[in-house]
């Protein structure tokens, strides 16, 4: 249910339920972390700046004049107004950094430290937290004072490079693709460091510095020792791996004009599409023979689903025990069966929208599972309850700051 501003504790359950956390960030790579951490019960506190907020509140979709991205963006956390120019919200923002055991910024350098949000300064009001800082180029090299994107971090990282075909040009994703995984590794490290903080009894803050290029750079293993030991650049290869063709793998159109993707890596499942093909599988019974005879299978695979509707394709595919799926649109998701009984779409009330759909939480933890108990909230909605019940400021020091512009 969307929150009221008055709840004390979040969504009551899930694995992180007690862990309180303060987000000095915006848009995407930050908040990111932030929620898959409040997914799983963490208090979260989400820090804008009064009057416009996050920028993630006006971009996106509209419907009758409100924002839809925020509303999952923003779901699960607190929202609270706070002016860092003035030195009385920086003080606040002290107070909340002695208050979390996680603090998660995106703030430039010189600005951390100006503001005294940098590790020293954490480290200084809180020697127990851990600080997770994203930033375009990281703390510790040359470039530590430049802003960054997720775009350019995606860039940056090789995977634009080898994105698309060979023939075309380098292409991006269609989402905030780089933001998005820095947010999740940067979550994956809040847990590490979590984890070793329950172990250890000496456990003194930890400070995980973090680059916009480097999670996607992480995760394209092959990128590198390619380079090293062979001199060999990667380059664009459609929808194979760019150092691993499989025998099959490519998006077909069907007579009814949807996309299908098949793929085939083992020896027998790329008989399996020889058989449907009917083509000889002695042909195709050796990894080489595979390799050699992709061309073939890839211009019969195009002219067979052409000749079928896609759901013909997709029978006949699931008979053969080949592997297919349709490519999905927002509305086969919204449609499909399985994300149903996955509990991967569910319905959240909203203030302004009434019930809205949205992604249930994810990954699904049988025991004590988290949960979606609000949708992204109005601007300063939680102020009294962080700022009088949380932190302890009193009535009329919160009217004087509201008074101000500090809040």
């Amino acid at each position: 249910m969307t929150g009221t501003g008055q709840e004390t504790g979040g969504s009551g359950q899930g694995q992180l339920r007690g862990l309180k956390v303060v987000e000095f960030a915006h848009v995407v790579a930050g908040p990111m972390a932030g929620s898959m951490l409040a997914d799983q019960g963490a208090d979260v506190v989400h820090v804008e700046a009064p009057g416009a907020g996050d920028a993630a509140r006006a971009m996106g979709p509209v419907r009758d004049g409100v924002p839809l991205w925020f509303k999952v963006a923003g779901r699960n956390k607190r929202s609270v107004t706070l002016d860092l120019h003035h030195a009385a919200g920086r003080e606040i923002a002290h107070r909340l950094v002695a208050w979390a055991d996680v603090v998660i910024v995106t703030l430039r350098a010189g600005r951390l430290r100006d503001w005294e949000l940098d590790w020293e300064a954490v480290h200084r009001i809180n020697p127990k937290a851990i600080l997770l800082q994203i930033s375009g180029f990281g703390a510790t090299s040359s470039r530590a004072n430049e802003p960054g994107f997720g775009k350019m971090g995606e860039a940056r990282s090789g995977v634009v490079h080898l994105t698309g075909f060979p023939d075309g040009p380098p292409v991006h994703t269609g989402f905030s693709h780089g933001d998005a995984v820095t947010g999740l590794m940067g979550a994956y490290a809040v847990l590490a460091a979590l984890h070793r903080r329950a172990a250890d009894p000496g456990f003194d803050g930890e400070w995980i510095d973090l680059a916009l290029f480097e999670p996607l750079y992480r995760l394209i293993e092959w990128q590198i020792i390619a380079y090293d030991q062979l001199g060999v650049v990667p380059e664009r290869a459609g929808n194979q791996l760019a150092v691993a063709p499989a025998a099959v793998i490519n998006t077909y159109r069907s007579g009814d004009g949807e996309w299908i993707t098949v793929t085939s890596a083992t020896l027998r499942s790329v008989r399996n599409v020889a058989r449907l093909l009917g083509l000889p599988e002695e042909d195709f019974a050796t990894s080489a023979q595979q390799h050699e005879g992709r061309e073939t299978l890839d211009k019969g695979l195009r002219e067979w689903v052409a000749a079928r509707t896609t759901d013909e394709c997709l029978a006949e595919f699931a008979r053969a025990e080949v592997v297919a799926s349709r490519v999905f649109t927002a509305a086969d998701i919204a449609a499909d069966p399985v994300y149903a009984e996955r509990g991967d779409i569910i319905t959240v009330d909203d203030a302004d929208l009434g019930p809205v759909r949205m992604q249930g939480v994810i990954p699904h933890f049988h025991r004590r599972p988290g949960k979606v108990w609000r949708t992204g909230p109005a601007l300063g909605q939680d102020n009294h309850l962080v700022y009088h019940e949380w932190l302890g400021l009193a009535e009329e020091e919160l009217a004087e700051l509201e008074q101000h512009g500090v809040i």
